[in-house]
């Protein structure tokens, strides 16, 4: 019978269950799981199943690392994600994050661009640290990113995104998110996406300031490349600021929706 192993193929008996198969590959492995769900020592393998063997606390070679980090994916996706590229439109409390979520699942290749450097307000939403303020945006978080996955390419672009440069930068992209704070970038960013690469969706922001009710952020298909997150209603103005819990609910909304088109679940 035919399983997966740590990402590997492996012929087993009929019959054989998880305990038996950690005995006999992993001694010492305390998470077992089969595809993508802690299971218990007695459970029965089937074929075709994928099986992940964890030892708590030990460090695994470099070889072996990048699987068990997706060893929580649904079965199938992980091969599918790393051959994908994701460009990032900006680089702060929604781009940022984005970034971040994406390279946790092992999306393979990420182009960000955005000119702007660390401030001290930058850390009540985006994704770095003390340390870093007064850096390149884009730098700091390719430095966060890589310890975060260091399987994931990532391209830091630090120039301001125009007309011009928009078609270059993200020509390898199926997937662009704009994650811009002013409104007339992000009309710049997607009318030049949809423009100028007829093969690639573009998934926006509108409307993520303040503490509204979380169920108002919602992603829309509005036009046949175009996803829309937001609430449509709450953008940043005075008495209406942008805060760390409802700015990550629509950049995860972002993240997941580029994840859905990578896989071919667009609807």
């Amino acid at each position: 019978m035919k399983i997966r192993i740590n990402e590997k193929d492996a012929e087993i008996t009929s019959g054989t269950t998880l305990g038996q198969l950690a005995t006999e590959y992993r001694p010492g492995a305390d998470v077992l799981i089969l595809n993508g769900f802690p299971s218990p020592a007695d459970t029965q393998l089937k074929e075709r199943d994928e099986v992940f063997l964890i030892r708590r606390g030990q460090q695994p070679g470099r070889d072996e690392l990048e699987g068990l980090m997706a060893a929580r994916h649904t079965p199938g996706v992980h091969a599918k994600l790393k051959r994908a590229c994701v460009g990032i439109a900006g680089a702060g409390g929604l781009g940022s994050a984005v970034a971040v979520a994406l390279a946790r699942i092992g999306v393979g290749r990420l182009i960000i661009a955005d000119f702007d450097v660390v401030e001290p307000s930058n850390l009540n939403r985006q994704q770095y640290f003390i340390d870093q303020i007064g850096q390149l945006k884009v730098a700091a978080l390719t430095d966060n990113l890589r310890r975060i996955n260091p399987y994931v390419s990532v391209e830091p672009h630090p120039l301001l995104l125009t007309p011009e440069n928009i078609p270059g930068l993200f020509a390898p992209c199926p997937v662009v998110v704009e994650a811009f704070d002013r409104a007339d970038m992000k009309a710049m960013l997607v009318d030049t996406v949809l423009t100028a690469l007829p093969r690639t969706t573009v998934v926006a922001a509108s409307g993520v300031a303040g503490y509204g009710p979380n169920n108002t952020i919602s992603t829309r298909k509005v036009a046949q490349r175009l996803y829309l997150v937001g609430d449509n209603v709450s953008e940043a103005r005075p008495g209406s600021g942008l805060m760390a819990p409802r700015v990550g609910i629509a950049a995860h909304h972002q993240a997941n929706q580029a994840v859905r088109i990578i896989l071919g679940e667009e609807q």
